[in-house]
Protein backbone atom coordinates (compact mmCIF):
# COMPACT_ATOMS: atom_id res chain seq x y z
CA UNK A 1 0.00 0.00 0.00
CA UNK A 2 3.04 2.43 1.30
CA UNK A 3 5.76 2.25 -1.28
CA UNK A 4 8.75 4.94 -1.17
CA UNK A 5 8.31 8.19 -0.72
CA UNK A 6 8.46 10.44 -3.82
CA UNK A 7 8.57 14.17 -2.47
CA UNK A 8 8.59 15.46 1.35
CA UNK A 9 7.76 19.78 1.52
CA UNK A 10 7.68 21.36 4.64
CA UNK A 11 4.21 19.81 5.58
CA UNK A 12 3.09 17.14 3.20
CA UNK A 13 4.70 13.80 1.56
CA UNK A 14 3.88 12.47 -1.63
CA UNK A 15 3.80 8.70 -1.45
CA UNK A 16 4.12 6.00 -4.18
CA UNK A 17 0.59 3.97 -3.74
CA UNK A 18 1.78 0.44 -4.25
CA UNK A 19 -2.35 -0.84 -2.87
CA UNK A 20 -5.67 -1.79 -5.09
CA UNK A 21 -8.28 0.52 -5.48
CA UNK A 22 -10.33 -1.57 -2.62
CA UNK A 23 -7.65 -1.28 0.13
CA UNK A 24 -7.17 2.56 -0.82
CA UNK A 25 -10.81 3.56 0.11
CA UNK A 26 -10.09 2.92 3.65
CA UNK A 27 -7.12 5.47 4.01
CA UNK A 28 -8.80 8.87 3.70
CA UNK A 29 -8.03 10.64 7.44
CA UNK A 30 -6.26 7.57 8.60
CA UNK A 31 -2.89 8.48 10.44
CA UNK A 32 0.74 6.83 9.47
CA UNK A 33 4.00 6.62 10.88
CA UNK A 34 7.51 7.62 9.20
CA UNK A 35 9.72 5.52 11.25
CA UNK A 36 13.27 5.33 10.85
CA UNK A 37 15.97 4.93 13.95
CA UNK A 38 15.72 7.07 16.46
CA UNK A 39 12.37 8.83 14.65
CA UNK A 40 8.87 8.35 14.65
CA UNK A 41 6.38 11.05 12.37
CA UNK A 42 2.76 11.02 12.58
CA UNK A 43 0.72 11.88 9.47
CA UNK A 44 -2.74 11.78 8.09
CA UNK A 45 -3.83 11.16 4.89
CA UNK A 46 -5.35 13.98 3.13
CA UNK A 47 -5.58 12.74 -0.49
CA UNK A 48 -4.93 9.68 -2.50
CA UNK A 49 -5.26 8.09 -6.07
CA UNK A 50 -4.02 5.22 -8.27
CA UNK A 51 -0.69 6.46 -8.14
CA UNK A 52 0.28 8.12 -5.39
CA UNK A 53 -0.81 9.06 -1.54
CA UNK A 54 -0.84 12.45 -0.19
CA UNK A 55 0.12 12.52 3.88
CA UNK A 56 0.22 15.48 5.69
CA UNK A 57 3.11 15.95 9.20
CA UNK A 58 1.27 16.46 12.26
CA UNK A 59 3.48 15.70 15.30
CA UNK A 60 6.41 13.41 16.63
CA UNK A 61 6.63 10.73 19.48
CA UNK A 62 9.32 11.45 22.03
CA UNK A 63 9.97 8.69 24.50
CA UNK A 64 6.63 7.57 23.47
CA UNK A 65 4.82 11.06 23.92
CA UNK A 66 3.13 13.19 21.30
CA UNK A 67 4.61 15.98 20.50
CA UNK A 68 3.02 18.47 17.98
CA UNK A 69 4.82 19.93 15.16
CA UNK A 70 7.79 18.56 13.06
CA UNK A 71 11.20 19.54 13.37
CA UNK A 72 12.55 17.03 11.50
CA UNK A 73 11.20 15.69 8.86
CA UNK A 74 10.87 12.18 8.03
CA UNK A 75 13.94 10.47 6.14
CA UNK A 76 13.11 9.25 2.47
CA UNK A 77 14.24 5.90 3.68
CA UNK A 78 11.48 5.66 6.29
CA UNK A 79 8.98 3.10 6.75
CA UNK A 80 5.90 4.19 6.42
CA UNK A 81 3.12 2.12 8.17
CA UNK A 82 -0.85 2.70 9.85
CA UNK A 83 -0.45 3.51 13.64
CA UNK A 84 -0.40 0.88 16.22
CA UNK A 85 -2.69 0.69 18.87
CA UNK A 86 -0.52 2.01 21.97
CA UNK A 87 0.34 4.94 19.54
CA UNK A 88 -3.15 5.87 19.12
CA UNK A 89 -3.98 5.60 22.58
CA UNK A 90 -1.44 8.55 23.39
CA UNK A 91 -3.42 10.36 20.97
CA UNK A 92 -6.82 9.39 21.60
CA UNK A 93 -6.30 8.75 25.68
CA UNK A 94 -7.88 6.83 27.90
CA UNK A 95 -11.10 7.11 31.10
CA UNK A 96 -9.36 7.81 34.22
CA UNK A 97 -9.72 10.07 37.28
CA UNK A 98 -8.21 12.69 35.56
CA UNK A 99 -9.86 12.56 32.07
CA UNK A 100 -13.15 11.54 31.24
CA UNK A 101 -14.62 9.94 27.63
CA UNK A 102 -16.10 13.15 25.59
CA UNK A 103 -16.82 10.83 22.71
CA UNK A 104 -16.35 8.06 20.34
CA UNK A 105 -13.75 8.89 17.45
CA UNK A 106 -15.21 8.89 13.93
CA UNK A 107 -12.25 7.14 12.09
CA UNK A 108 -11.50 4.46 14.70
CA UNK A 109 -14.46 3.01 15.50
CA UNK A 110 -13.42 1.22 18.29
CA UNK A 111 -11.61 3.99 20.39
CA UNK A 112 -12.89 6.61 22.70
CA UNK A 113 -11.64 10.87 23.02
CA UNK A 114 -10.68 10.88 26.42
CA UNK A 115 -9.21 14.55 26.83
CA UNK A 116 -7.87 15.36 30.59
CA UNK A 117 -9.95 17.17 32.36
CA UNK A 118 -7.50 19.99 33.26
CA UNK A 119 -6.42 20.39 29.37
CA UNK A 120 -9.96 20.86 28.92
CA UNK A 121 -11.69 22.55 31.44
CA UNK A 122 -8.46 24.55 32.63
CA UNK A 123 -9.11 26.61 29.89
CA UNK A 124 -11.69 28.56 28.10
CA UNK A 125 -13.92 26.32 25.74
CA UNK A 126 -15.88 27.24 22.68
CA UNK A 127 -18.38 25.12 21.32
CA UNK A 128 -19.89 25.98 17.85
CA UNK A 129 -22.22 24.80 15.09
CA UNK A 130 -25.27 25.73 13.31
CA UNK A 131 -28.50 25.06 15.00
CA UNK A 132 -29.56 21.56 14.94
CA UNK A 133 -26.04 20.66 14.79
CA UNK A 134 -25.94 18.95 18.25
CA UNK A 135 -24.53 21.98 20.40
CA UNK A 136 -27.50 21.82 23.13
CA UNK A 137 -27.19 17.67 23.20
CA UNK A 138 -23.43 18.09 23.16
CA UNK A 139 -23.26 19.57 26.09
CA UNK A 140 -25.93 17.87 28.00
CA UNK A 141 -23.93 14.49 26.83
CA UNK A 142 -20.28 16.12 28.28
CA UNK A 143 -22.00 17.26 31.43
CA UNK A 144 -23.32 13.34 31.86
CA UNK A 145 -20.32 11.86 31.06
CA UNK A 146 -18.12 14.14 33.42
CA UNK A 147 -20.24 13.06 36.36
CA UNK A 148 -20.74 9.34 35.01
CA UNK A 149 -17.01 8.98 35.30
CA UNK A 150 -16.74 6.04 37.31
CA UNK A 151 -13.31 6.73 38.33
CA UNK A 152 -13.68 10.36 40.27
CA UNK A 153 -16.32 12.20 42.36
CA UNK A 154 -16.97 15.77 41.38
CA UNK A 155 -18.18 16.90 44.63
CA UNK A 156 -16.80 20.21 44.18
CA UNK A 157 -17.67 21.05 41.35
CA UNK A 158 -19.37 24.77 40.39
CA UNK A 159 -21.08 24.28 36.46
CA UNK A 160 -22.99 27.38 36.07
CA UNK A 161 -25.68 26.92 32.77
CA UNK A 162 -26.98 30.09 31.77
CA UNK A 163 -29.83 29.00 29.71
CA UNK A 164 -31.46 31.11 27.08
CA UNK A 165 -34.58 28.58 26.73
CA UNK A 166 -34.76 26.58 29.57
CA UNK A 167 -33.05 23.28 27.22
CA UNK A 168 -31.06 21.91 30.04
CA UNK A 169 -33.41 21.09 32.64
CA UNK A 170 -34.52 18.04 31.58
CA UNK A 171 -30.96 16.38 30.64
CA UNK A 172 -29.70 17.70 34.19
CA UNK A 173 -32.49 17.64 36.89
CA UNK A 174 -32.03 13.84 37.36
CA UNK A 175 -28.38 14.07 38.10
CA UNK A 176 -28.47 12.27 41.16
CA UNK A 177 -29.50 8.96 39.96
CA UNK A 178 -26.07 8.99 39.05
CA UNK A 179 -24.38 9.36 42.36
CA UNK A 180 -26.60 10.57 45.87
CA UNK A 181 -23.76 13.14 46.33
CA UNK A 182 -24.48 14.67 43.65
CA UNK A 183 -27.45 17.61 43.60
CA UNK A 184 -28.77 19.85 40.47
CA UNK A 185 -30.67 23.63 41.35
CA UNK A 186 -32.55 25.30 39.00
CA UNK A 187 -32.76 28.78 38.78
CA UNK A 188 -35.36 30.89 36.67
CA UNK A 189 -37.40 33.95 36.42
CA UNK A 190 -40.25 32.27 35.79
CA UNK A 191 -40.53 29.64 38.86
CA UNK A 192 -43.45 26.62 37.60
CA UNK A 193 -42.85 23.64 39.69
CA UNK A 194 -41.77 23.55 43.69
CA UNK A 195 -38.27 22.59 43.02
CA UNK A 196 -37.55 25.90 40.94
CA UNK A 197 -35.91 28.95 42.77
CA UNK A 198 -36.95 32.49 41.62
CA UNK A 199 -33.68 34.32 40.49
CA UNK A 200 -32.54 36.82 42.94
CA UNK A 201 -29.81 39.06 43.12
CA UNK A 202 -29.32 41.30 46.32
CA UNK A 203 -28.85 45.57 45.13
CA UNK A 204 -26.43 45.91 47.66
CA UNK A 205 -23.74 43.38 46.00
CA UNK A 206 -24.69 46.15 43.08
CA UNK A 207 -21.66 48.00 42.15
CA UNK A 208 -21.30 51.25 40.05
CA UNK A 209 -20.66 49.33 37.20
CA UNK A 210 -23.39 46.91 37.63
CA UNK A 211 -26.44 49.83 38.10
CA UNK A 212 -24.53 51.66 34.47
CA UNK A 213 -25.06 48.43 32.94
CA UNK A 214 -28.66 48.48 34.49
CA UNK A 215 -29.60 51.79 33.98
CA UNK A 216 -27.92 51.19 30.25
CA UNK A 217 -25.76 54.83 31.30
CA UNK A 218 -24.24 56.06 27.85
CA UNK A 219 -21.89 58.64 28.61
CA UNK A 220 -19.59 59.61 31.41
CA UNK A 221 -21.65 62.31 32.52
CA UNK A 222 -23.91 59.68 34.22
CA UNK A 223 -21.72 57.98 36.40
CA UNK A 224 -21.15 60.35 38.79
CA UNK A 225 -24.77 60.69 39.28
CA UNK A 226 -25.50 56.80 39.61
CA UNK A 227 -21.87 56.87 42.04
CA UNK A 228 -23.54 59.58 43.88
CA UNK A 229 -26.87 57.73 44.33
CA UNK A 230 -25.45 54.60 45.46
CA UNK A 231 -23.78 56.70 48.40
CA UNK A 232 -26.86 58.36 49.50
CA UNK A 233 -28.84 54.92 49.04
CA UNK A 234 -26.56 53.16 51.54
CA UNK A 235 -26.60 56.24 53.83
CA UNK A 236 -30.69 56.45 53.56
CA UNK A 237 -30.76 52.66 54.19
CA UNK A 238 -29.67 53.33 58.04
CA UNK A 239 -32.76 54.27 60.10
CA UNK A 240 -31.01 56.34 61.96
CA UNK A 241 -31.45 59.81 63.19
CA UNK A 242 -28.43 61.08 61.54
CA UNK A 243 -29.33 59.73 58.47
CA UNK A 244 -33.27 61.82 59.00
CA UNK A 245 -30.61 64.96 59.55
CA UNK A 246 -28.72 64.54 56.59
CA UNK A 247 -32.08 64.22 54.38
CA UNK A 248 -33.20 67.06 55.91
CA UNK A 249 -30.00 68.79 55.06
CA UNK A 250 -29.87 68.02 51.64
CA UNK A 251 -33.66 69.21 51.16
CA UNK A 252 -32.99 72.57 52.95
CA UNK A 253 -29.70 73.37 50.61
CA UNK A 254 -31.96 72.30 47.63
CA UNK A 255 -34.91 74.59 48.85
CA UNK A 256 -32.76 77.53 49.67
CA UNK A 257 -30.89 77.52 46.41
CA UNK A 258 -34.09 78.38 45.07
CA UNK A 259 -35.62 80.73 47.44
CA UNK A 260 -32.47 82.73 46.55
CA UNK A 261 -32.58 82.59 42.85
CA UNK A 262 -33.62 85.16 40.28
CA UNK A 263 -36.69 83.05 39.56
CA UNK A 264 -40.50 84.20 39.43
CA UNK A 265 -41.81 83.90 42.84
CA UNK A 266 -44.44 81.71 41.02
CA UNK A 267 -41.30 79.72 39.47
CA UNK A 268 -40.05 79.64 42.82
CA UNK A 269 -43.02 78.00 44.19
CA UNK A 270 -43.66 75.41 41.30
CA UNK A 271 -39.88 74.20 42.04
CA UNK A 272 -40.26 73.98 45.78
CA UNK A 273 -43.01 71.93 45.67
CA UNK A 274 -41.64 69.79 42.78
CA UNK A 275 -39.03 68.48 45.08
CA UNK A 276 -41.63 68.32 48.44
CA UNK A 277 -43.13 66.10 46.07
CA UNK A 278 -40.46 63.60 45.59
CA UNK A 279 -38.18 64.07 48.40
CA UNK A 280 -40.06 64.73 51.46
CA UNK A 281 -39.97 63.72 55.20
CA UNK A 282 -42.02 64.35 58.77
CA UNK A 283 -39.93 67.81 58.71
CA UNK A 284 -40.13 68.83 54.74
CA UNK A 285 -43.99 67.57 53.47
CA UNK A 286 -46.74 69.55 52.51
CA UNK A 287 -48.32 69.57 55.91
CA UNK A 288 -45.31 69.96 57.98
CA UNK A 289 -46.37 72.07 60.81
CA UNK A 290 -44.05 75.37 61.36
CA UNK A 291 -44.24 77.84 64.48
CA UNK A 292 -44.27 81.16 64.14
CA UNK A 293 -44.08 83.98 67.05
CA UNK A 294 -47.79 82.87 68.41
CA UNK A 295 -49.55 81.49 65.47
CA UNK A 296 -48.24 78.15 63.29
CA UNK A 297 -48.52 77.13 59.53
CA UNK A 298 -48.02 74.57 57.34
CA UNK A 299 -44.96 74.08 54.68
CA UNK A 300 -47.70 74.40 51.93
CA UNK A 301 -49.36 77.77 53.50
CA UNK A 302 -46.07 79.65 53.89
CA UNK A 303 -45.47 79.40 49.84
CA UNK A 304 -48.44 81.39 49.50
CA UNK A 305 -48.31 84.38 47.53
CA UNK A 306 -49.25 87.93 48.64
CA UNK A 307 -50.78 91.07 46.49
CA UNK A 308 -47.47 91.89 45.92
CA UNK A 309 -46.35 89.13 44.47
CA UNK A 310 -43.99 87.40 47.45
CA UNK A 311 -44.26 84.63 49.63
CA UNK A 312 -45.96 85.93 52.53
CA UNK A 313 -44.28 83.74 55.01
CA UNK A 314 -40.96 83.89 53.99
CA UNK A 315 -39.14 84.85 56.47
CA UNK A 316 -40.89 82.06 58.60
CA UNK A 317 -40.07 79.24 55.65
CA UNK A 318 -36.45 80.71 55.50
CA UNK A 319 -35.58 80.38 58.98
CA UNK A 320 -37.13 77.25 59.28
CA UNK A 321 -35.15 75.93 56.43
CA UNK A 322 -32.05 77.20 57.80
CA UNK A 323 -32.19 75.08 61.39
CA UNK A 324 -32.10 72.20 58.97
CA UNK A 325 -28.50 73.16 57.10
CA UNK A 326 -25.33 71.65 58.87
CA UNK A 327 -22.36 71.72 57.04
CA UNK A 328 -21.11 68.94 59.09
CA UNK A 329 -23.62 66.23 57.10
CA UNK A 330 -21.45 66.94 53.83
CA UNK A 331 -18.99 64.03 54.67
CA UNK A 332 -21.37 61.94 56.47
CA UNK A 333 -19.64 58.37 56.26
CA UNK A 334 -21.22 55.29 54.08
CA UNK A 335 -21.90 52.59 56.40
CA UNK A 336 -20.07 48.82 55.69
CA UNK A 337 -23.71 47.29 55.91
CA UNK A 338 -26.41 48.53 54.30
CA UNK A 339 -29.92 46.64 52.66
CA UNK A 340 -31.64 48.99 50.14
CA UNK A 341 -33.90 48.01 47.34
CA UNK A 342 -34.64 49.45 43.77
CA UNK A 343 -37.05 51.55 45.38
CA UNK A 344 -34.63 52.91 47.96
CA UNK A 345 -32.41 53.59 45.08
CA UNK A 346 -35.11 55.43 42.87
CA UNK A 347 -35.49 57.90 46.22
CA UNK A 348 -31.91 58.31 46.53
CA UNK A 349 -32.12 59.30 42.87
CA UNK A 350 -34.71 62.15 43.81
CA UNK A 351 -32.00 63.04 46.73
CA UNK A 352 -29.56 63.27 43.90
CA UNK A 353 -31.37 65.31 41.32
CA UNK A 354 -31.97 67.74 43.85
CA UNK A 355 -29.14 67.91 45.84
CA UNK A 356 -26.28 68.55 42.80
CA UNK A 357 -28.55 71.31 41.64
CA UNK A 358 -29.25 69.83 38.19
CA UNK A 359 -32.26 71.98 37.78
CA UNK A 360 -29.70 75.05 36.79
CA UNK A 361 -28.04 72.37 34.73
CA UNK A 362 -29.56 71.02 31.54
CA UNK A 363 -27.02 68.30 29.98
CA UNK A 364 -26.86 67.14 33.68
CA UNK A 365 -30.98 67.30 34.09
CA UNK A 366 -31.44 65.66 31.19
CA UNK A 367 -28.73 62.84 31.89
CA UNK A 368 -29.77 62.27 35.15
CA UNK A 369 -34.02 62.01 33.87
CA UNK A 370 -32.94 59.55 31.70
CA UNK A 371 -31.39 57.35 34.26
CA UNK A 372 -34.75 57.92 36.24
CA UNK A 373 -37.10 56.77 33.13
CA UNK A 374 -34.95 53.71 32.80
CA UNK A 375 -35.20 52.54 36.22
CA UNK A 376 -39.02 53.54 36.56
CA UNK A 377 -39.16 51.14 33.49
CA UNK A 378 -37.31 48.40 35.94
CA UNK A 379 -39.41 48.65 39.12
CA UNK A 380 -42.68 48.99 37.16
CA UNK A 381 -41.83 45.56 35.26
CA UNK A 382 -41.05 41.81 36.15
CA UNK A 383 -37.28 42.73 35.97
CA UNK A 384 -37.15 44.56 39.09
CA UNK A 385 -38.10 41.29 41.08
CA UNK A 386 -35.28 39.85 39.96
CA UNK A 387 -33.19 42.41 42.60
CA UNK A 388 -33.64 41.61 46.14
CA UNK A 389 -32.97 43.37 49.57
CA UNK A 390 -33.77 40.24 51.88
CA UNK A 391 -31.07 42.30 54.23
CA UNK A 392 -27.62 42.92 54.37
CA UNK A 393 -25.86 40.01 52.13
CA UNK A 394 -22.21 38.97 51.46
CA UNK A 395 -20.37 38.47 48.40
CA UNK A 396 -19.01 35.10 50.13
CA UNK A 397 -23.02 34.14 51.33
CA UNK A 398 -24.86 35.24 48.26
CA UNK A 399 -22.09 32.51 46.09
CA UNK A 400 -22.43 29.59 48.83
CA UNK A 401 -26.46 30.19 48.67
CA UNK A 402 -26.73 30.01 45.12
CA UNK A 403 -25.03 25.81 44.99
CA UNK A 404 -26.93 25.07 48.43
CA UNK A 405 -30.77 23.31 47.49
CA UNK A 406 -32.38 21.44 50.56
CA UNK A 407 -28.81 21.99 52.56
CA UNK A 408 -26.97 20.30 50.07
CA UNK A 409 -24.17 21.31 47.77
CA UNK A 410 -25.51 21.49 44.06
CA UNK A 411 -23.07 20.74 41.60
CA UNK A 412 -25.27 22.04 38.14
CA UNK A 413 -26.54 25.13 38.78
CA UNK A 414 -29.03 26.17 35.65
CA UNK A 415 -29.93 29.89 35.56
CA UNK A 416 -32.53 30.19 33.14
CA UNK A 417 -33.51 33.06 31.40
CA UNK A 418 -35.90 32.70 28.78
CA UNK A 419 -38.56 35.07 30.07
CA UNK A 420 -36.41 38.15 30.00
CA UNK A 421 -35.69 39.87 26.95
CA UNK A 422 -31.96 40.48 25.47
CA UNK A 423 -31.03 43.94 26.67
CA UNK A 424 -32.13 42.33 30.80
CA UNK A 425 -30.23 38.70 30.15
CA UNK A 426 -27.38 40.43 28.95
CA UNK A 427 -27.20 42.38 32.22
CA UNK A 428 -27.89 39.79 34.81
CA UNK A 429 -25.54 37.53 33.20
CA UNK A 430 -22.59 39.97 33.31
CA UNK A 431 -23.65 41.04 37.09
CA UNK A 432 -23.33 37.74 37.92
CA UNK A 433 -20.16 36.61 36.08
CA UNK A 434 -18.58 39.89 37.85
CA UNK A 435 -19.61 38.63 40.98
CA UNK A 436 -18.29 34.86 40.51
CA UNK A 437 -14.89 36.63 39.41
CA UNK A 438 -15.09 38.90 42.32
CA UNK A 439 -15.24 35.77 44.59
CA UNK A 440 -12.69 34.17 42.82
CA UNK A 441 -9.95 37.37 43.44
CA UNK A 442 -10.76 37.67 47.13
CA UNK A 443 -9.97 34.11 47.93
CA UNK A 444 -6.84 33.35 49.79
CA UNK A 445 -5.99 30.48 48.14
CA UNK A 446 -6.18 31.85 44.18
CA UNK A 447 -8.31 29.35 42.24
CA UNK A 448 -9.29 27.00 45.24
CA UNK A 449 -12.74 27.23 43.68
CA UNK A 450 -13.38 26.68 40.21
CA UNK A 451 -16.74 28.33 38.68
CA UNK A 452 -17.30 27.15 35.01
CA UNK A 453 -19.76 29.07 33.62
CA UNK A 454 -21.45 28.22 30.47
CA UNK A 455 -23.21 30.49 28.38
CA UNK A 456 -25.59 28.74 25.90
CA UNK A 457 -26.31 31.40 22.97
CA UNK A 458 -23.13 32.95 23.97
CA UNK A 459 -23.77 35.91 21.42
CA UNK A 460 -26.58 37.08 23.25
CA UNK A 461 -24.19 38.76 26.02
CA UNK A 462 -20.41 38.60 24.80
CA UNK A 463 -20.39 41.05 21.93
CA UNK A 464 -18.27 44.36 21.21
CA UNK A 465 -20.11 46.64 23.74
CA UNK A 466 -19.39 50.04 24.71
CA UNK A 467 -18.56 48.86 27.97
CA UNK A 468 -14.88 49.64 27.50
CA UNK A 469 -15.33 53.05 27.00
CA UNK A 470 -17.54 53.43 29.39
CA UNK A 471 -16.52 51.43 32.35
CA UNK A 472 -12.68 51.21 30.92
CA UNK A 473 -13.42 47.07 30.45
CA UNK A 474 -15.97 44.44 29.62
CA UNK A 475 -16.66 41.48 32.15
CA UNK A 476 -16.50 38.60 29.56
CA UNK A 477 -13.45 40.31 27.99
CA UNK A 478 -11.45 40.45 31.81
CA UNK A 479 -12.28 36.92 32.59
CA UNK A 480 -11.27 35.47 28.99
CA UNK A 481 -7.90 37.53 29.69
CA UNK A 482 -7.57 37.09 33.57
CA UNK A 483 -10.32 34.30 35.39
CA UNK A 484 -8.01 31.18 34.12
CA UNK A 485 -5.64 32.07 36.99
CA UNK A 486 -8.65 32.42 38.85
CA UNK A 487 -10.39 29.25 38.43
CA UNK A 488 -13.74 30.85 36.49
CA UNK A 489 -13.41 29.60 33.14
CA UNK A 490 -16.06 30.36 30.66
CA UNK A 491 -17.90 27.81 28.06
CA UNK A 492 -18.90 29.42 25.20
CA UNK A 493 -21.81 28.01 23.21
CA UNK A 494 -22.82 29.66 19.83
CA UNK A 495 -24.22 29.40 16.49
CA UNK A 496 -22.97 32.47 15.17
CA UNK A 497 -19.46 33.36 16.47
CA UNK A 498 -19.17 36.40 14.40
CA UNK A 499 -20.83 37.99 16.35
CA UNK A 500 -18.89 37.26 19.64
CA UNK A 501 -16.23 40.18 21.10
CA UNK A 502 -13.02 38.86 19.03
CA UNK A 503 -10.59 39.52 22.43
CA UNK A 504 -12.80 36.65 24.22
CA UNK A 505 -12.25 34.28 20.88
CA UNK A 506 -8.86 35.22 21.07
CA UNK A 507 -8.39 33.73 24.64
CA UNK A 508 -10.13 30.18 24.10
CA UNK A 509 -7.98 27.48 24.38
CA UNK A 510 -10.22 24.27 23.50
CA UNK A 511 -12.71 24.54 20.67
CA UNK A 512 -15.98 21.65 19.83
CA UNK A 513 -16.88 22.80 16.44
CA UNK A 514 -19.85 21.35 15.34
CA UNK A 515 -20.90 21.84 11.47
CA UNK A 516 -21.12 25.42 10.67
CA UNK A 517 -22.22 26.48 7.14
CA UNK A 518 -22.02 30.18 7.24
CA UNK A 519 -19.39 31.70 5.45
CA UNK A 520 -18.89 35.11 7.95
CA UNK A 521 -18.45 32.61 10.75
CA UNK A 522 -16.24 30.11 9.30
CA UNK A 523 -13.93 33.04 7.92
CA UNK A 524 -14.28 34.38 11.46
CA UNK A 525 -13.19 30.96 13.03
CA UNK A 526 -10.09 31.27 10.36
CA UNK A 527 -8.89 34.37 10.55
CA UNK A 528 -9.39 34.52 15.11
CA UNK A 529 -7.29 31.14 15.12
CA UNK A 530 -4.24 31.46 13.02
CA UNK A 531 -3.66 27.76 14.32
CA UNK A 532 -6.33 26.19 13.15
CA UNK A 533 -5.88 24.53 9.71
CA UNK A 534 -7.77 24.58 6.40
CA UNK A 535 -8.51 20.70 6.93
CA UNK A 536 -10.07 21.02 9.86
CA UNK A 537 -12.48 23.98 8.26
CA UNK A 538 -12.74 21.53 5.44
CA UNK A 539 -14.02 18.57 7.85
CA UNK A 540 -16.28 20.51 10.09
CA UNK A 541 -18.63 21.34 7.07
CA UNK A 542 -19.47 17.99 6.18
CA UNK A 543 -20.23 16.92 10.25
CA UNK A 544 -23.22 15.03 10.73
CA UNK A 545 -25.82 16.55 13.82
CA UNK A 546 -23.88 15.31 16.64
CA UNK A 547 -20.51 15.22 15.67
CA UNK A 548 -17.79 18.07 15.99
CA UNK A 549 -14.31 18.82 15.37
CA UNK A 550 -12.38 18.90 18.46
CA UNK A 551 -8.99 20.81 18.89
CA UNK A 552 -6.61 22.98 20.98
CA UNK A 553 -4.73 22.11 23.87
CA UNK A 554 -6.62 19.25 25.56
CA UNK A 555 -6.55 17.42 22.05
CA UNK A 556 -2.82 15.92 20.76
CA UNK A 557 -4.39 16.21 17.03
CA UNK A 558 -7.61 17.38 15.58
CA UNK A 559 -10.10 14.79 16.70
CA UNK A 560 -13.31 13.85 14.59
CA UNK A 561 -15.86 12.47 17.05
CA UNK A 562 -19.41 11.61 17.42
CA UNK A 563 -21.26 12.72 21.12
CA UNK A 564 -23.40 10.39 21.99
CA UNK A 565 -26.91 11.00 22.72
CA UNK A 566 -27.81 12.74 26.04
CA UNK A 567 -29.98 10.66 28.68
CA UNK A 568 -31.65 12.04 29.51
CA UNK A 569 -32.25 14.36 26.78
CA UNK A 570 -32.38 18.01 26.67
CA UNK A 571 -35.32 20.07 25.33
CA UNK A 572 -33.58 21.22 22.43
CA UNK A 573 -35.28 19.32 19.40
CA UNK A 574 -37.22 20.63 16.41
CA UNK A 575 -41.04 21.52 16.06
CA UNK A 576 -42.82 18.13 14.85
CA UNK A 577 -44.96 20.13 12.73
CA UNK A 578 -46.81 17.05 10.57
CA UNK A 579 -47.69 15.95 14.31
CA UNK A 580 -49.14 19.12 15.23
CA UNK A 581 -50.99 19.34 11.80
CA UNK A 582 -52.00 15.98 11.61
CA UNK A 583 -55.84 15.13 13.20
CA UNK A 584 -57.16 11.81 13.59
CA UNK A 585 -60.21 10.63 12.24
CA UNK A 586 -62.12 10.27 15.05
CA UNK A 587 -61.13 13.80 16.28
CA UNK A 588 -62.01 15.30 12.82
CA UNK A 589 -65.83 13.49 12.83
CA UNK A 590 -66.14 14.54 16.15
CA UNK A 591 -65.22 18.09 14.87
CA UNK A 592 -68.05 17.76 12.41
CA UNK A 593 -70.71 16.39 14.12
Amino acid sequence: MFGKIKYISENIALIENTGSDEGATDLMNINVIFEAPDQRILGEVTEFNKEEIKIRFLGEYVNNRYVNGVIRKPLLSSVIRIINNEELMELVGQESNKSFVLGNSAIYKEYKVCPEINALLSNHIGIFGNTGSGKSCGVARIVQNLFQNPHMLSYNANIFVFDAYGEYKNAFGSINQINPNYNYKFITTRPIEQDDFLLQIPVNLLNLDDFALLLQATNHSQLPIIERTIRLAKIFSQDTEEAVHYKNHLIAKALLAILFSNQTTARKKNEVFQIIEVCHTNEFNFDSTIAGLGYTRTFSECFEIDSNGYFGESVLITDYILKHIEDTYEEMEEPTEYNYSLVDFAKALEFTMISEGFQNNSNLYDDAVILKVRLSTILNTKVGKYFSNNGFTSLEKYVSSLVVKNNKKAQIVNINLEDVDDTYAKVIVKIMSRLFFEFSKNLTNRASIPFHLFLEEAHRYIQRDNDTYLLGYNIFERIAKEGRKYGVLLGIISQRPVEISDTVISQVSNFLIFKMTHPKDIKYIEEMLPNISADVIEKQKTLQPGSCVGFGGAFKIPMIMRLELPNPLPYSSNCDVSARWNVKKEENTSNQQ
